[in-house]
């Protein structure tokens, strides 16, 4: 009797034993989160640190427009490796590398240019045409860069900041803090068609623009840059002043009185 008992009780815990394996909710053998390095998918990783900006299908972001196949085709794999890994100075754009404090391995980054390349790069998207050079050569000459946003961008983009054209203002301090020179070349050359912004091609009636124009043009709007961007206030007071009040400076051996007693 006392045999039989044990017998089954035995058995009774090997059978709770083995399905303890198989119990509701227990998760599986590995780690619960994949880890960030480990991931490969081009959708994850362009998702989590590119659609932000770019957008979700490479376009209507606040930044670069990825899918227009006329900036794929200006832009070589090695200048696209390495906006991503190490970021655009003077931009919003900063390093995804480890190497710069970012998230990505290099083996990530090369997955979001192939990712990139194939997903939007197009076979001839410049019809044969060669655009200028996705890099200038040389600074521009800013004395004649306002000449040339009059011809090429001023009947769209307005006169000056305080006359908008259409397309918005370029010339807004504000905006101008957010990009830099090759923001301004990149988008001159290869155009946003997402928002309607032509390519070098068709800036000025008639002709296309030469290397020179977008270069000083580039170097001018650069150069409307506010020192202060996004502060225009009218003077320098402290805010604990008021206008025209002027406080008393203490010195060494001449400190203020106190007020007398009545």
């Amino acid at each position: 009797m006392k045999v039989t008992t044990m017998m089954a009780g035995g058995l009774g815990l090997s059978v709770v034993l083995l399905s303890a394996c198989d119990l509701p909710g227990r998760p599986p053998a590995g780690p619960e989160v994949q880890r960030p390095e480990m991931v490969r998918s081009f959708d994850v990783l362009y998702g989590e640190n590119c659609a932000g900006c770019h957008g979700k299908n490479g376009d209507h972001g606040a930044a670069t427009n990825l899918a227009n196949p006329e900036y794929e085709a200006l832009i070589d794999d090695a200048s696209l490796r390495d906006v991503i890994a190490n970021g655009e100075k003077g931009t919003l754009m900063p390093g995804f590398s480890t190497k710069s404090g970012g998230p990505l391995t290099d083996d990530q980054i090369d997955i979001i240019v192939q990712g990139i390349r194939s997903r939007w790069k197009k076979g001839d998207a410049l019809n044969g045409q060669n655009p200028p050079p996705y890099k200038a050569a040389h600074g521009g000459d800013v004395s004649k860069g306002q000449a040339v946003y009059a011809m090429a961008c001023a009947r769209c983009h307005g006169n000056d900041a305080q006359h908008v054209g259409s397309a918005g203002s370029i010339l807004d301090g504000s905006f101008l803090a957010l990009i830099n020179e090759q923001t301004v070349r990149t988008t001159i050359i290869a155009g946003r068609p997402d928002i309607g912004e032509p390519d070098w091609r068709n800036h000025i009636p008639g002709r296309t623009m030469t290397d020179e124009e977008i270069t000083d043009v580039s170097a001018w709007l650069i150069a409307q840059r506010p020192a202060t961007p996004g502060q225009p206030y009218p003077n320098a007071q402290p805010t604990s002043e008021l206008p025209g009040e002027t406080q008393p400076q203490a010195t060494k051996g001449n400190r203020p009185s106190k007020a007398s007693k009545p």
